[in-house]
């Protein structure tokens, strides 16, 4: 399975009510792939607030961006959490819906160490056919899955990928050890240029809701060996991957993106608490990104 190389972690849109937004999701599916060049969506994962929305909504979501999509773009339905058993079940009912992988996030709070975390990624991987990403986000989850663990994981066959924002050293290990078809994705934008120089594949995006057309043109620069274009849209774009995290002081995801996309008339509403909406002084600071 190859998910491509630019993937967006996308946004879910809310309501005045805090309740999801269907005719905005849609608007937004269209935009991710047509406008912004997303070649796989990841539905449900941090970005898309999953520590607030319940089972069901995961579900209507999975199945509602799928069939939006048609094709056009690969989905990644996020179904990982720190409980192993209830991540078999939402697996189990994402690949009933037909979506064409999973996002499995390294488990979070109970703070396992790295054996536990072989036996609970691959205790999932065991209960479905479809291929899965590996997520560790130690900034998130208070546990950091090392490189021995993670190619230990990449020899189980449907276990395809990596989404590593440790950093780029932890990409440089991996892609220096696992096979020629285990991808290593970013999935930090500022590190996107120098993770694809060690080897990583791609990457799991927050920016390329509002600057993904660039960041497509910067990877395919890159890979097509024109280093020094690559350079340019990195570095054009670098105060706006850093930008939507500190705005000016570090912000948590995925208020800043949310209110960026309103800048470019998507209006995807607010967060859920405990996430809070940027203050005026911060929304002011990410309008100044995009002028």
């Amino acid at each position: 399975m190859d998910f491509g190389r630019l993937i967006t972690a996308m946004v879910t849109p809310f309501d005045g009510d805090g309740e999801i937004n269907w005719d905005v999701t849609s608007q937004l599916v269209d935009y991710l792939i047509e406008e912004q060049k997303s070649e796989a969506l990841v539905v449900c994962g941090t970005t898309g607030e999953s520590p607030t929305l319940s089972d069901e909504e995961k579900l209507q979501l999975f199945s509602f961006v799928l069939e939006k999509a048609n094709g056009r773009c690969k989905i990644i339905a996020g179904t990982g959490s720190n409980n192993t058993k209830h991540s078999i079940h939402l697996t189990k009912e994402a690949e009933k819906i037909g979506v064409d992988g999973v996002l499995l996030v390294v488990p979070y709070y109970n703070k396992p160490n790295q054996e536990g975390l072989y036996q609970h990624f691959s205790a999932i991987a065991m209960e479905t056919s479809l291929p899965v990403m590996l997520y560790n986000v130690p900034g998130r989850t208070g546990v950091s899955m090392s490189v021995d663990t993670t190619l230990r994981l990449a020899e189980i066959s449907n276990i395809v990928a990596t989404k590593e924002c440790a950093s780029v050293d932890q990409v440089t290990l991996i892609a220096s050890a696992c096979s020629d078809d285990f991808r290593v994705y970013t999935g930090d934008d500022s590190a996107g240029l120098a993770s694809l120089a060690v080897g990583g594949y791609g990457i799991i995006s927050v920016a390329s809701h509002v600057v993904g057309a660039q960041m497509s043109e910067m990877i395919y620069a890159y890979t097509s060996g024109n280093v020094q274009r690559a350079g340019e849209i990195h570095r054009q774009l670098f105060p706006i991957f850093k930008g939507l995290f500190e705005c000016p002081q570090p912000l948590p995801n995925p208020s800043a993106v949310k209110y960026a996309l309103s800048l470019k008339g998507l209006p995807v509403g607010g967060v859920r608490l405990p996430l809070i909406s940027p203050t005026e002084a911060e929304a002011a600071f990410i309008e100044a990104l995009f002028h």
